[in-house]
């Protein structure tokens, strides 16, 4: 992942990447036209899954454009002021994101990406230390499992009515998805460093974690 962005004309960001406009990684689904004016491109994981954000700047025209998962958001075709930001509100639990636009020099434009007023990599990094997640498919759905720092447990977006226990060697906190008995056990590592080590069952079956 590049951040920030940084558009230096007739050059375009797309997928991360410095590109030609005449480039042959220009094939559909994506237009030329489209893509001329796509600066910046974001995948940004929350409690509901992982999201994309795209960006299109117009730097003749100000025409800002912003797409999350497809879905148009924002569009401002023409605008006075090249320079600026777009807020707007990303998932289920509507999390506020802003695009901010700043001129380095000439034609050139640096594009970052904030989340909840956090730079997109200080959030990633803070929500690293304060969620664990897991994701599994059962019964032809998948599910994306989110415990927070808070051990508040939530499933593809909404918060799960959970009852915890203590046990000896630690806590559950229990669950269910459908048919399924879930609990998410807590116990101590022994390490300060590693602190809580959490662990998901399903139907008596260890899910692994996932980087958040």
């Amino acid at each position: 992942m590049l951040l920030p962005f940084i558009r230096t004309l007739p050059l375009l960001c797309y997928n991360h990447l410095l590109v030609s406009p005449d480039s042959p990684t220009l094939s559909p689904p994506y237009s030329l036209e489209k893509m001329t004016d796509l600066v910046a491109v974001w995948d940004v994981a929350l409690s509901d899954g992982v999201h994309k954000i795209e960006f299109e700047h117009g730097t003749t025209s100000g025409k800002r454009v912003v797409y999350v998962d497809g879905k148009e958001e924002i569009r401002k075709d023409w605008m006075f002021k090249l320079v600026g930001r777009e807020t707007f509100y990303v998932g289920a639990a509507k999390t506020k994101a802003t695009i901010n636009i700043d001129a380095i020099s000439g034609f050139a434009y640096e594009y970052t990406l904030e989340i909840n007023g956090k730079s997109l990599k200080k959030y990633m990094e803070n929500r690293s230390k304060t969620t664990n997640t897991w994701i599994l498919h059962m019964d032809g759905e998948n599910f994306r499992i989110v415990l927070k720092d808070t051990m508040d447990v939530w499933c593809n977006g909404k918060k799960l009515e959970t009852a915890g226990e203590f046990v000896d060697d630690g806590t559950e906190t229990h669950f269910s998805l459908g048919n399924h008995d879930c609990y998410i056990k807590a116990v101590s590592s022994g390490k300060r460093k590693e602190g809580i080590i959490h662990t998901l069952i399903v139907d008596n079956r260890e899910i692994p974690e996932i980087a958040s």
